[in-house]
């Protein structure tokens, strides 16, 4: 067995006590739930917020996950392990929408992670009708303009938001649609968080609409979504209700498997 490397071991066991804990701690409490000194804690803690690893909520004096920790999760689920475990709920999402006489209309099936302010496409999958789009496999999108991008911002909390898209004032667009500036997005991340899914109209392509939800692991925290795109004149108010809940479902599927609860 390797030798023990402490101020290793402590940074780890403070990244895992953050990642455990429902909601963000104080410096007392992590140093206490680590065995380590109060005055190195708080030492090691600013060390890993100058690093993004974690983020310090000064209101309250807690301390929570940062953006680069999600960014790592991110990375290895980029891998293999979110590939096969979505891979079949995929499949059988294609064939539920193939079964549905009132969706026999153009549409293409994805499942999406987020890598930064990005939106990374990993599957893709089509019925018989299914429509061109721009989502191919390893095609990167900006996050906000994307369903699949905002399911999963919608799962983080605002302090986490703004850290990834930085302090500009404005927000990139593809076409005339979409949030323009963190405000507009905030306001938009909070109705699809009451939701449970997103949509996008002509954000990514004009004349193109998708809907889509995020999945979540045991952290709680966006690991992947499911989306569906299609063209915006083709589906009706009672089609595009019923892809939702074919997302959905997709979605909660795929959380159960990474052991997120209920």
């Amino acid at each position: 067995m390797p030798a023990k490397i402490p101020a290793a071991t402590r940074t780890l066991d403070t990244l895992r006590t953050l990642a455990k804990a429902s909601a963000p701690l104080t410096a007392a409490t992590i140093a206490s739930r680590i065995g380590a000194p109060r005055s190195s804690t708080y030492q090691l803690l600013q060390v890993l917020e100058a690093e993004g690893f974690v983020i310090h909520f000064a209101d309250d004096s807690r301390w929570g996950l940062g953006v680069a920790a999600f960014e790592l999760g991110s990375a290895y689920l980029r891998h293999d392990p979110i590939e096969r475990l979505a891979r079949p709920i995929l499949h059988r999402l294609v064939a539920g929408l193939d079964s549905r006489p009132a969706l026999q209309f153009g549409i293409t099936a994805q499942v999406g992670i987020l890598d930064g302010s990005e939106l990374l496409y990993l599957l893709k999958d089509a019925p018989r009708h299914s429509t061109p789009v721009v989502t191919e496999v390893g095609v990167r999108l900006p996050a906000h303009l994307t369903a699949s991008g905002r399911s999963m911002l919608a799962r983080l909390d605002r302090a986490q938001v703004r850290a990834l898209f930085g302090a500009s004032p404005w927000l990139q667009l593809r076409t005339e649609f979409g949030p323009r500036t963190p405000r507009d997005l905030n306001a938009l991340l909070a109705g699809e968080r009451a939701a449970g899914f997103s949509t996008e109209d002509g954000h990514v392509t004009l004349g193109h609409s998708s809907i889509a939800a995020s999945a979540t692991n045991h952290l709680d925290l966006p690991a992947a979504a499911f989306a569906v795109t299609f063209r915006t004149d083709d589906a009706n108010e009672a089609a595009r209700v019923e892809l939702a809940k074919h997302v959905v479902s997709a979605a909660a599927e795929l959380s159960k498997r990474l052991g997120a609860r209920a």
